[in-house]
């Protein structure tokens, strides 16, 4: 029996487009992978998420629309096919196998994961029927994502006589997120004694990013077929059916990717998909000179081609000559287009503006908001004349502890770098650098500096990175209170200052754009904490 695993880039709400490829994935799976059954993602039609979209009054029509063209488009195979299924006043997160214009068999999906970015409960009712399905005279347990995740749906699949078990999947990126899937669903096949098909989609959705990595074990919990991750494609794997059992066929493993190419291909695709998918031609962005807009650089270039990104300079009296050097000579290297506006006229109008109201009063961090808030209107001018979207490029860390300005270097509409700690930032950028060197090495070695006044480093204002980050990653990524963090090795007042500016600074991680999510825990879908409380007063937090 020859199976083919259709790894695609599904686009949310675009249900007739996503109909287009299941016909023509399936065609190709058929005709020239030689393939008796093609599994698809998990709500293959609708896309995943598709969130709030499922409660649209013209949502059901267009599903069923869908079906009956794609059953009746594909003859001569049999189709695994995720939607969302629309039984009279309940929502269904269903499966369904169709060959030759007939469903064959019907699942409903079990386990409804409602933690960190999934919400299914909101929407979809839960299954409670286990499914077998007659394929060449073997038994295939359906199921889909979370199911796997849970111990019950695979015993019960198990005690029913599966030879096999099908697993459709909307499984997001982390990292390291590959390893977990394989642990889990290897304690899945061994406790059934029966080969796993997972199938995982593929493509950025908002701050979501999918990285395929479909994979197939065999019984003992041994990875038969693994698909390499961020590409979109139709695998073909081979089960030899008998009497006895069914036994996967050796076939190509993908390598697991270090780190730090996982995550730089996860902000790829993450920032090219967000971009396409929602039609602009190109982006701009503030480039400085700096560690950061360097790296948000040249993940715009490798995303979306040199020719679709524009990059900017923006000095002003605080620039130093290193930070213009650098940032043209980058500029340069990817061949990107580079202009230099100064802001000093418009900072110095502004000043004018606002003199008589602060006469006598020393000038602080409003004076720099100014500077970082004029790059913010010259960039946003650009983007609304041009159509390019703004590319913003501050990271994690300084979204945690607010050393970002409302207005200014927030504005913009993606921010590829949004749950990436500083610390993974410069390894991301060396990591870039071994691949080519486009970022200047200076910008990685010299110290980090907003240049908003005279010798201005980041540590004036925040603990070294090496301490503040993982400070950050203990509390937002684990939850670890003040007491857990110290006894890591950490000086409690560092510990509570810092969490301190975590919970104040709320307000403007809310404003902030949508960026790529790459770890357990970023800020956006599954990190909701109020904007006004009183726990940020308590014993616990100020140590």
């Amino acid at each position: 029996m020859r199976l083919a695993l259709a790894q695609l880039n599904l686009h949310v709400g675009a249900i007739d487009a996503n109909a287009d490829k299941v016909v023509a994935a399936a065609r190709r799976a058929r005709d020239e992978l030689n393939c008796s059954l093609v599994l698809f993602p998990e709500l293959t039609l609708s896309g995943y998420p598709p969130e709030d979209l499922l409660l649209h009054r013209g949502m059901r029509h267009r599903i069923a629309e869908a079906l009956t063209r794609v059953t009746e488009a594909v003859s001569g195979i049999t189709l695994m096919l995720g939607y969302p299924e629309y039984a009279g006043e309940h929502l269904y997160n269903a499966a369904s196998l169709f060959r030759d214009g007939a469903r064959i068999a019907h699942y409903r999906k079990h386990s409804l994961p409602n933690y960190a970015v999934f919400d299914e409960k909101r929407y979809f009712a839960p299954g409670v029927e286990v499914t077998l399905a007659d394929l060449e005279g073997k038994a295939f347990g359906l199921t889909i994502c979370e199911d796997l995740w849970d111990e019950a749906p695979s015993r019960q699949l198990a005690a029913a006589g599966a030879d096999a078990i099908l697993c459709i999947n909307g499984s997001p990126y982390r990292i390291h997120k590959q390893r977990t899937r394989e642990t889990v669903l290897r304690e899945r096949a061994r406790a059934a004694g029966v080969p796993v098909v997972y199938v995982n989609m593929v493509g950025g959705q908002d701050e979501l990013v999918f990285d395929g990595g479909s994979f197939v074990m065999d019984g003992a919990g041994e990875v038969r077929f693994r698909a390499p991750p961020f590409v979109e494609d139709i695998f073909a794997v081979e089960l030899a059916t008998s009497a006895a059992a069914v036994q996967v066929a050796a076939g190509s493993v993908a390598a697991e990717q270090r780190l730090e190419h996982s995550v730089y291909e996860a902000l790829i695709l993450g920032t090219r998909d967000y971009v396409n998918k929602n039609g602009f031609p190109g982006v701009v962005l503030g480039l400085s000179g700096g560690i950061d807009s360097a790296l948000t650089l040249a993940i715009a270039v490798d995303a979306l081609g040199a020719d679709r990104v524009h990059a900017v300079m923006m000095p002003s009296r605080f620039t130093s000559d290193m930070s213009l050097a650098d940032a043209a000579e980058q500029a340069e290297r990817l061949g990107v287009r580079y202009d230099v506006l100064s802001i000093e006229s418009m900072f110095k109008a502004t000043l004018n503006v606002l003199g008589d109201l602060f006469a006598g009063l020393p000038a602080d961090t409003t004076e720099e908001n100014i500077q970082s808030r004029c790059r913010g209107v010259l960039l946003m001018a650009i983007s609304n004349k041009l159509g390019s979207m703004l590319l913003t490029t501050g990271n994690k860390s300084e979204m945690a502890v607010g050393y970002a300005t409302l207005y200014g270097d927030m504005a913009g509409g993606f921010a590829p770098l949004k749950d990436c700690s500083k610390t993974l930032v410069y390894r991301l950028a060396r990591y870039r650098n071994e691949r080519g060197a486009v970022i200047p090495q200076r910008v990685i070695e010299r110290p980090p500096s907003a240049e908003l006044a005279p010798d201005q480093k980041d540590t004036d204002s925040l603990p070294p990175y090496d301490i503040l980050d993982p400070i950050l990653e203990a509390f937002i990524e684990r939850d670890y209170t003040v007491e857990q963090i110290v006894e890591l090795g950490f000086d409690r007042a560092t510990v509570g200052r810092i969490l301190r500016q975590v919970q104040r600074n709320e307000y403007k991680r809310r404003q902030a754009p949508p960026g790529v999510r790459v770890s357990s825990r970023a800020f956006g879908r599954d990190w909701r904490y109020p904007i006004t409380s009183g726990y940020a007063g308590s014993q616990d937090v100020q140590g």
